[in-house]
């Protein structure tokens, strides 16, 4: 675990945001867009407090020149400039782009090839999920690069970024376990029961199979279960795609990621962050605290502010343990059969049992296993209250679907999200319904 932060570090970062500070400088100028709200302030700068040039009713064309933080700087119909924030404008999808050429597309450069450019170009799947073996390097590479709480705090301060009290209702309503006994009572419980009934049929005693399994677990137990997954998963999809050999990159996303994640009701998670080396846009949220962002996604993203509102999505995923919830629900499919251990050595014990057989049988599918749509909308509302608790601007997510949005639905860097996730015009209508609410006052935040 690294306890500090090498001064080069810090002014890669600063070089980083620089860098990904404009559009302009990134190859999307001249991309067409159109007013997305009734009536739209056009300022003189990206500031509320400058000059507003004038106003735009909507449906009111416009063409995108450039990017400054969440400002698009316009050209309008008669010539003049000025600018707008993300979710004022919708941006037009642009002609299909392949493999690389969609990282290329927003940030201006292709992919560095760390991997061949067919597995660039077709992405990850699910047969490569659930062929790939175990790394057990690679993942320990990856959480190499964990930092503290403590650090990921001292490195926002420096920027800036100060945590801020924000409710959410629903907040208490992550998955937890219900009651207080444990897996071994309940267990000795059904046991007994079987006795009772082993001179009967097969069939009552499958049913007392599925019983044991579906009984409530203790949160103390959902907990040991997923951290006895989380690095299974994650070790799997590295053995699918390696790290990206980017130490400033990897460092970068941990730094940010700790950030968000001690915004959350579980900061006490192992929350381990990694880059994969995949021109593909997508990113993966493993239960226990492991996420992965593929290097198109984080050079997509461009901006700290922006890579912060993907990880704030994944991370809104294992908080409220939608893929461990997955999982449960395939193993009480499953109810009746033995666990059939491996040769991964995950540690002991019910736990280490159940995530052995899990990957033997079904390697890390569960990332391309679409989750309820219902899921993927709250973790997009969720995330916005992670970034304004983090002292940043909820707009950031928005602004990166926009740029998925603008690249359109046939972009083959995108065709493994489009799978397991609504589309991304859904997901903006989503947002814009949900409307700003008590987020408003942080979406004044440049």
């Amino acid at each position: 675990m690294r306890l500090f932060m090498p001064l080069s570090l810090c002014a890669g970062f600063a070089i980083a945001a620089t860098l990904a500070a404009t559009l302009s400088a990134s190859g999307v100028t001249g991309m067409s867009a159109v007013v997305h709200k009734p009536k739209v302030s056009v300022h003189a700068k990206p500031d509320f407090a400058s000059q507003e040039v004038t106003s735009l009713a909507r449906d009111t064309q416009v063409r995108i020149d450039g990017q400054e933080g969440l400002w698009y700087r316009v050209t309008l119909a008669g010539g003049g400039t000025g600018y707008v924030r993300v979710n004022e404008l919708r941006m037009a999808a642009t002609a299909p782009v392949q493999g690389d050429d969609a990282g290329a597309l927003v940030t201006g450069k292709a992919g560095k090839g760390r991997v061949s450019e067919t597995a660039g170009v077709r992405g990850i799947d699910e047969s490569d999920l659930r062929g790939a073996g175990f790394d057990g390097a690679q993942l320990a590479a990856m959480e190499g690069h964990r930092v503290t709480s403590d650090v990921a705090a001292a490195w926002a301060g420096g920027r800036g970024w100060q945590a801020t009290q924000v409710a959410y209702a629903a907040e208490g309503q992550a998955a937890r376990g219900q009651g207080t006994a444990t897996q071994a009572e309940k267990r000795a419980g059904t046991s007994a029961a079987a006795g009772l009934l082993g001179r009967f049929s097969s069939a009552a005693q499958s049913m007392l199979g599925i019983a044991d399994k579906a009984a409530s677990k203790s949160e103390g137990e959902l907990l040991e279960e997923e951290l006895a997954l989380g690095p299974q998963i994650a070790g799997r999809i590295l053995g699918a795609r390696p790290l990206w050999s980017d130490a400033a990159a990897q460092q970068r996303t941990n730094t940010i990621g700790r950030w968000v994640a001690s915004q959350t009701v579980r900061p006490e998670l192992p929350w381990t962050f990694g880059v994969i080396d995949t021109p593909e846009i997508n990113a993966f949220a493993a239960p226990g605290g492991y996420v992965l962002v593929t290097r198109g996604m984080y050079e997509l993203a461009g901006s700290d502010e922006e890579l912060a509102g993907v990880l704030a999505h994944e991370i809104n995923h294992v908080v409220h343990r939608d893929h461990y919830t997955v999982i449960r629900q395939q193993e009480l499919q499953e109810a009746g059969k033995d666990l059939i251990s491996s040769q991964v050595s995950t540690g002991g014990g019910i736990a280490g049992s159940m995530a052995r057989s899990y990957v033997e049988k079904h390697g890390a599918t569960i990332m391309m296993t679409g989750l309820d749509r219902e899921a993927e909308y709250r973790s997009d509302e969720v995330a916005q209250i992670y970034l304004a608790r983090s002292g940043l601007n909820p707009l950031a997510l928005y602004a990166v679907l926009q740029k998925m949005a603008a690249m359109g639905g046939s972009a083959s860097g995108l065709a493994q999200l489009y799978k397991t996730h609504p589309p991304l015009d859904e997901r903006l209508e989503r947002l814009d319904r949900h409307g700003d609410g008590a987020l408003a006052q942080y979406e004044q935040r440049n």
